[in-house]
């Protein structure tokens, strides 16, 4: 199991279309993929559960991976939260 805490950077935080294109890059991995923040653990796979986050900008989150790719599905959550874009 992989665990990377990862702070939310963008300005607006997290909407409805970064929302579903994340859901779209955990879905590519085999492991299962979680975020967690404060007390809530969602399925990253899941899309009502990761919009019922509300994440905002500066909100400290932790991704946690477990399975075959973890680490590569850690990385790819991180990489992808690090560089999307609200439009």
């Amino acid at each position: 199991m992989i665990k990377k805490p990862i702070t939310i950077q963008l300005a607006e935080g997290l909407d409805t279309r970064p929302i579903a294109l994340l859901v779209q890059e955990a879905s590519q991995y085999a492991s299962t993929v979680y975020i967690e923040v404060k007390d809530k653990k969602i399925n990253a796979k899941s899309i009502m559960g990761m919009m019922s986050l509300r994440l905002t900008p500066g909100e400290e989150i932790t991704v946690v991976a477990n399975g075959t790719d973890e680490a590569e599905a850690a990385e790819g959550i991180e990489t992808f939260l690090i560089n999307v874009k609200n439009k």
